[in-house]
């Protein structure tokens, strides 16, 4: 503790992998007054007791290029650092006993192809001649990754450390953090454990929070919000087996919960049970002195996974156990792990929750958070992880505890399309919940909202049942569709987030943030993107003028939190502009359909004429007992309204609109799967899931919201550099467009890969059945080196692949549905 230092540029609280990975690529990035401090000693919390296996394909492109260059960093480590690490490829082994897990992991498989991964489908029997002593007779198939590997999850972390140190860090064991110090919204520094108990200060620029399962307590001391718990996590180690194969590929049995591993001649049979153990139990804090600690056997509990176990490997039948380890992991309520700036303090950085991935997801971490802390923002779309996505009710412990139970059996758990959470629900109900409950609502979950999916109609239980074929649900979500498309639909959009710009300076914040003009008449409605310098999109909004000073943001529920820091951060010292989050206070109900206007004027004494109420403008009008905002705006591609309500009118305007509708004009609740089948028809984007901070307008096809004579805003000279380049070659390299299967049988859902000929050369980022469109419709980025031009892809050959089978596919610049817009404006 004497040699402790007074200040560094950054200051690390942790010592697992993840903080010695961070270590090492700031100083790397040429970042060397680095202190990481840790309270007991290097790894001794989570990443001492870690499997080690080092897995490459993730869900999405960026998660799988991250994981690929921890593969890469691990190969190199002992040689650039002189400490051993145990890393070597043995490659990895998963295996599908139903149809179902076997679509899951070709669908993988062709992902693993396209991102450049060497991967092999085999049959049983390959799979069998590869794993001596697995039983396959029920077996439909397996994926082989021959690159995937593992590595000694201590020593890896020593080797981190050792490079780090060669650079300058230092790292000082025994040096518990109390808290994180900050003044004026930044982290500047923070509080050690002095030797005589008294606190000692350390200041900083940037202050990391890698602390593990202790980042939560952490962060929330400083006023920051960082999800996790800890569940309990077990594995046994086998007697040593005469004969083992020191060379096995990890094994991953997803459907028995199992992974096995050989080690030294023994094997490690770890699992993730579906119904897990949070620890603490009960909400107590992780005491302080928690250091390679073991958690209590339960045999109970882990016997189900051992029979599994033994069934898949019959040979354990008859082999020992030498170890029973209980250890704990931290878990995030969805299964993703934290990392980046938070938004409620400035410079302070979070890489925790990593949900029993840690030791393949650190160097990636690592890289991209000094990277981004080195030079302000994320080297690439880091959405899936960004700790933006979070809501603050998330660090409730309640709620985390009860989440953790069913999150760790997730990770082997089926990955059905549009499968949702089934624990710590319900969380956000908007005010019109037990109404839409009463009509049939299955509800889905989306950042604590519970959100009405698809109606069941009387007789039909309003549960899902998962395929990755057509749903049970696939008819009544149908029938919403098309009622949208021929009637009117009502359609509950509370979950959007909704915020206030107010003040004197709230136009200049608002119009230096968005691509379009946003000194427009009081009741115009401006759909807009915010971009960063790189004239990538950080947010998708639309935005109502209220007054001369005041303006309300509308934005999609997943990204409120994301989208409020980035309005307050561009607040220039000395402006008088002030954000209010009135998500809650304000309900949204939609009406849409060509029928809206003729139900809408049984409401109201307002002229809803197109001339009275043009497209995108919006009005305050009497609906009911009520006055309401109606905003003629539409994400469906037909004539609508979206209603916003002050939230305690909400049951009495809904009640309105049932009683005015009547049995004529064909009224029906439609949920968020007709809307997203709506919108993919009609060509709308939707941030986080087409679009991100990667991504230009231009290349998303969203140039017409750029008002290039406006004036200067954020990201402009990036895009009229992207414009200039576009020209000369007749269009951008990469671009989002629409896609349409020739066929109407097989179903997109995201990351599909696209062909054109024998060439890669993009994948769907999100699709759903088109119903008017009678065949599966998307968005799919594209790559072409000479411009994605309409002259290109009106060469056709393009072809999806599904699960490893090649389907006929058309793309457009433009919509299938209603390309020039026509009947939003009727």
């Amino acid at each position: 503790m004497s040699d402790l230092p007074t200040q560094a540029q950054v200051v690390i609280v942790g010592g697992g992998i993840v903080g010695c990975s961070v270590a090492y690529h700031l100083t790397r990035r040429g970042i060397t007054d680095v202190l990481l401090l840790e309270r007991r000693q290097l790894t001794c919390g989570t990443t001492w007791h870690a499997a080690g296996l080092v897995g490459q394909l993730r869900a999405t492109r960026n998660m799988t290029r991250l994981a690929q260059y921890t593969t890469d960093l691990y190969t190199g480590l002992e040689a650039e650092t002189g400490q051993a690490t145990g890393f070597s490829q043995r490659g990895s082994l998963a295996v599908a006993w139903g149809q179902g897990r076997w679509e899951e992991l070709r669908r993988g498989a062709a992902m693993a192809r396209r991102f450049g991964l060497e991967v092999n489908e085999l049959a049983p029997d390959e799979a069998a001649a590869l794993w001596p002593g697995l039983a396959v007779n029920d077996l439909v198939g397996a994926v082989h990754l021959p690159r995937d590997g593992q590595t000694n999850p201590v020593d890896t972390t020593m080797a981190l450390a050792k490079g780090a140190r060669q650079r300058g860090a230092r790292i000082i064991e025994g040096v518990q953090v109390s808290s994180i110090r900050v003044e004026g919204g930044r982290a500047t520094g923070v509080e050690v454990i002095g030797p005589d108990g008294a606190p000692v200060s350390i200041a900083a620029e940037t202050v990391v929070n890698c602390a593990g399962m202790w980042g939560r307590d952490l962060a929330a001391r400083a006023g920051a919000t960082v999800p996790l718990h800890a569940a309990e996590h077990f594995y046994v180690v086998t007697e040593a087996i005469p004969g083992l194969p020191r060379d096995l590929p990890v094994l991953r049995d997803p459907g028995n919960c199992i992974y096995v591993k050989e080690d030294a001649g023994k094997l490690m049979i770890g699992c993730f049970e579906p119904v897990a153990k949070p620890w603490p139990a009960r909400g107590e804090d992780i005491p302080d002195t928690f250091c390679f600690d073991e958690l209590p056997e339960d045999w109970e509990h882990l016997e189900p996974i051992l029979d599994a176990a033994i069934r898949r490997v019959p040979q354990l039948e008859h082999t020992g156990l030498q170890v029973f380890f209980n250890g704990p992991e931290s878990f995030t309520p969805d299964d993703r792990y934290l990392l980046g700036e938070t938004p409620e303090v400035r410079n302070l950085f979070v890489a925790a929750g990593f949900n029993s991935i840690g030791i393949q997801s650190a160097g990636g971490a690592g890289v991209v958070l000094a990277d981004w802390i080195a030079d302000g923002h994320p080297p690439m779309d880091l959405w899936d992880v960004d700790i933006r996505r979070m809501m603050p009710f998330q660090r409730n412990r309640r709620y985390l505890r009860d989440r953790t139970v069913e999150t760790l059996g997730l990770l082997y758990a089926m990955h059905w399309p549009h499968r949702q959470p089934e624990t710590a629900r319900p969380v956000r109900t908007s005010a019109l919940h037990e109404r839409l409950e009463a009509a049939g609502a299955c509800f889905g979950e989306l950042a604590g909202w519970e959100r009405p999916n698809w109606f069941a109609p009387n007789g039909v239980a309003p549960v899902y049942e998962y395929s990755y074929g057509r749903q049970n649900w696939f008819p009544y979500s149908a029938a919403e569709h098309r009622a949208v498309r021929e009637a009117v639909s009502l359609f509950d959009q509370s979950s959007f987030a909704k915020l206030l710009v107010q003040g004197r300076d709230a136009l200049a914040v608002l119009d230096r943030l968005s691509t379009a003009r946003m000194d427009v008449p009081v009741g115009r409605v401006v759909y807009t993107q915010w971009l960063n310098p790189r004239g990538g999109i950080e947010a998708d909004v639309t935005v109502t003028r209220l007054g001369r000073d005041r303006f309300m943001v509308v934005s999609p529920g997943a990204c409120q939190t994301r989208d409020r820091a980035w309005v307050e951060r561009h607040i220039r010292d000395g402006e008088a502009c002030v954000v209010t989050d009135v998500t809650s206070g304000i309900a949204t109900i939609g009406l849409m359909g060509p029928n809206s206007r003729d139900l809408m004027q049984r409401l109201t004494d307002a002229d809803l004429s197109d001339a009275a109420f043009p497209f995108m403008t919006s009005q305050e009008i009497e609906v009911g007992y009520a006055l309401v905002r109606a905003a003629r705006v539409t994400y469906v591609g037909e004539l609508g309204w979206e209603l916003y309500v002050p939230t305690e009118f909400a049951r009495g305007v809904y009640d309105a609109i049932i009683a005015a509708a009547g049995d004529d004009l064909g009224l029906t609740h439609a949920g968020y799967h007709a809307l997203h089948s709506l919108r993919l028809e009609g060509g709308y984007r939707s941030f986080g899931h087409d679009i991100s901070d990667e991504d230009t307008p231009l290349e998303a096809g969203l140039g017409f919201t750029v008002a290039w004579d406006k004036g200067d805003f954020i990201g402009r000279d990036a895009l009229l550099k992207a414009r200039e380049a576009n020209r000369a070659r007749g269009g951008p390299t990469r671009r989002l467009v629409s896609i349409r299967l020739d066929d109407p049988e097989p179903l997109l859902h995201h990351e599909e890969p696209v062909w054109h000929g024998d060439t890669c050369v993009g994948a769907v980022a999100v699709g759903m059945y088109g119903h008017t469109l009678g065949a599966a419709v998307g968005l799919a980025w594209i790559e072409h080196p000479e411009g994605v031009t309409a002259e290109w892809i009106s060469r056709g050959d393009f072809r999806v692949e599904i699960a490893g089978v090649r389907h006929p596919a058309r793309l457009s610049l433009k919509p299938f549905y209603d390309p020039t817009r026509a009947r939003v404006r009727g």
